[in-house]
This record gives C-alpha cells, structure tokens and sequence, in this order.
C-alpha cells in the first residue's frame, strides 16, 4: 500500500520551522543521548498512540515524508516498508513497539523514537513525543513542526485518522496509492 500526503498547500514550505520559532506548542529537552521533543494534544494515549502507529497517515503529518509503503497500516516490532524522503525511497524496519512506544531504523540507521505519554487524572490529554538522538539536533525543528501538524490531525478528527474510502462493496482502498 502507497500513501501520500493529501495537506493541501504542500511546497517547498514542508521544512518551514517559522511555526517553530516561538509559536510552536511543543518543548525540547534533553534525555540522556537523546532529545525529547514534546507537545500536549487533547486525546487519549490509547487514540494518540494508535494515530502515531498508523502509516497511513505518517505523510499528513511528518515533514519529511512524502510516502510510505507497507503491509502494516498500524506499526509493531518487525514491521518493514519504505518510505519517500526527499524524492527517493528508504527502507525502513520498527525494531521495538509496544503499544504507546515505537523505534525504527531508516535505510539501516538508528532513526526516531517515538512515544506517548499519559497524564494522571487527565485521561482525555497525552503528550506526544518524538526522540532524537543528541547526534541529529538540527532535525529537531522538524519534529516540532511534525508534532504540530500531528496535534492539528488527531484533535481535528479526534482521532480517526483514516486514510481510506469505503467501496460500495464495504471493502476498503488506499487513497492516492502508485508504486
């Protein structure tokens, strides 16, 4: 399965970090090795993690990419596709997923985490975070603009992702899928 963006507006803008300079609602900080970009949205862990698992929609809201493909709508240890960066297709492979937390490798390269967390006594809100090895600082106002349009998607439609239209027939097709 192929699947592309479909925000409208798309350019040479998609690296655009002006949303970042101040006006951004996430936070950056510092964990260890790694760089935790963060932002708050208004939606339960379980329907923000299963919306940050889901390739379908991974165009809508990371910068960086404008395809993926694989057998894996929703993402758990093993799964494999490729994605489109930059014009050219990179494999990628999930090398740890439980059910709020996932890691990947892109084109045989330690990549992102990326995790959800809860807020006790909140349970309508979760934090979304993004992992950034110390390495690759300069990707970080990519991720923060990632985690806004992520917020924008899953508080939209709370949740519901989808990418898919149903045929008469009750099955259902990717849309905007080429190889």
């Amino acid at each position: 399965m192929n699947y592309r963006s479909r925000v409208d507006g798309e350019s040479d803008e998609r690296f655009d970090t002006g949303a970042c300079g101040g006006e951004s609602a996430s936070t950056v900080a510092r964990e260890g090795a790694t760089l935790a970009v963060g932002r708050d949205v208004a939606v339960p862990p379980a329907v923000a993690a299963e919306a940050l698992r889901d390739t379908r929609t991974w165009p809508d809201w990371g910068p960086a990419i404008d395809g993926v493909e694989s057998d894996d709508r929703y993402v758990t240890r093993g799964t494999t596709g490729r994605v489109r960066v930059g014009g050219a297709w990179v494999p990628f492979r999930v090398t740890a997923c439980n059910g709020r937390r996932w890691d990947w490798r892109v084109a045989g390269l330690p990549a992102t985490g990326h995790r959800v967390d809860s807020y006790a006594g909140d349970p309508d809100r979760s934090r979304v975070v993004v992992e950034v090895p110390a390495l690759a600082a300069w990707y970080v106002p990519v991720c923060r603009r990632a985690l806004d349009r992520f917020a924008a998607l899953v508080e939209g439609g709370k949740g519901d992702l989808s990418r898919d239209e149903s045929s008469d027939d009750g099955s259902r097709t990717a849309v905007d899928g080429d190889n």
